[in-house]
């Protein structure tokens, strides 16, 4: 099944839901970044939320940034969306051991931590951007979106996420869900959805038996007549190019360029979304200096 994102609502219009299968993306930005299986899992379930945060933005060449810093072990989780929902992003410390709640359940929230914050970024394409942040619940990734929707944009949500994880440490199945209130919705809205979700269970075990977004949905909102709007193909995708490098050197100044140019080695500048490595010879490193 490859990548996508799918938007639904209930016909009574007191509910919003996106649902998503990610697994292309969490399996690349493990091959990418080389995680271990508990890094693997906190990547995939943060690079699904700004997947979905982004597509729900709808602001064209917007984006959407997700910064998990909990004082866990793996350091700080970053994740970014387009407008689209195309995302791209990194772990601190992609090579920690194993954590475990209980053999098979890898403990995303001890690798995160919860002594920091989740910073959400907002570019909307206005003069600044908008800037959120609310403290770390459990750093599981999703009790965190959804604590954040809560106290941050105040709107009621319900967040789920799973990144399965191999035998052979690929990603076996990732996806998720968030579902919010509309203004308006009556009391018996939020009871319902509560059954629902409990009834599905994990957004792991729904994926793996096969189910699609679309199946998933209706099984969180399996209480309402639900109606599905939309259907957007995702993946992870990094804008990196040879141009904004060069950019990134100019800013390094006139005195750090002559440095790298006196120690006469070729350098490489590696991009920490992606596995892109580019190489500057001294003469080229001159070249970008003649500008300045």
């Amino acid at each position: 099944m490859e990548d996508y994102i799918v938007r639904a609502m209930s016909k009574d219009g007191f509910v919003k839901a996106v649902g998503i299968v990610s697994t292309h993306i969490a399996e690349r930005a493990r091959q990418i970044h080389h995680t271990t299986p508990t890094a693997t899992a906190a990547l995939g379930r943060a690079l699904t939320a700004a997947s979905i945060m982004g597509n729900m933005q709808k602001v064209e060449n917007g984006s959407v940034t997700l910064q998990f810093k909990g004082g866990g072990p793996l350091g700080t989780v970053l994740a970014v969306s387009d407008a689209t929902g195309n995302v791209r992003g990194y772990v601190q410390n992609p090579h920690i051991a194993l954590l475990e709640k209980y053999a098979g359940k890898l403990d995303v929230g001890a690798a995160v931590g919860t002594d920091g914050m989740l910073t959400v970024i907002r570019d909307l394409q206005m003069k600044e951007p908008y800037v959120g942040s609310v403290e770390l619940v459990s750093g599981e990734i999703a009790d965190d979106v959804t604590a954040y929707f809560a106290q941050s944009e105040q709107t009621p949500t319900a967040c789920g996420l799973g990144v399965l994880v191999a035998p052979d440490q690929s990603v076996q199945v990732s996806g998720g869900y968030l579902v919010q209130l509309l203004p308006g919705a009556p009391d018996d809205v939020i009871n319902k959805l509560e059954i629902g979700i409990m009834n599905a269970g994990a957004v792991t075990g729904m994926l793996n038996s096969g189910m699609t977004p679309e199946q998933m949905l209706q099984a969180v909102m399996e209480n309402f007549e639900i109606e599905f709007l939309e259907t957007t193909p995702v993946c992870y995708q990094c804008y990196c190019t040879r141009d904004r490098v060069t950019a990134t050197l100019i800013s390094l100044g006139k005195e750090e360029l002559r440095s790298i140019i006196n120690d006469g080695e070729t350098i490489h500048v590696e991009c920490q979304f992606c596995d892109a490595d580019y190489a500057f010879t001294p003469e080229e490193i001159q070249q970008i200096l003649t500008t300045l």
